[in-house]
């Protein structure tokens, strides 16, 4: 867990927002937007794919249960979880 992390409106998401995220490396960032999907930025879809990381966007709930299987397969993931 990242303690450092300030929570922004999802809509307002940049790639300097989830910088202390990509450093710890993650192949794939899942990010769960709460009771319903909502969509970030496209530029910080655009920034995701140029560093080669992932940025799958989801509900909360189907987020965590996507984030648990993929630790569960050993893959490099992380997750940002808006309640």
């Amino acid at each position: 867990m990242l303690e450092e992390w300030v929570a922004v409106p999802i809509e307002s998401l940049t790639i300097d927002d989830l910088a202390l995220l990509i450093e710890t490396d993650p192949e794939l960032i899942v990010l769960g937007t709460g009771n319903q999907q909502l969509l970030p930025d496209r530029d910080l879809m655009f920034a995701m794919a140029r560093r080669g990381i992932g940025l799958e966007v989801m509900d909360t709930p189907a987020a965590a249960r996507t984030f648990n299987v993929l630790v569960g397969e050993g893959r490099s993931v992380a997750a940002v979880l808006f309640l």
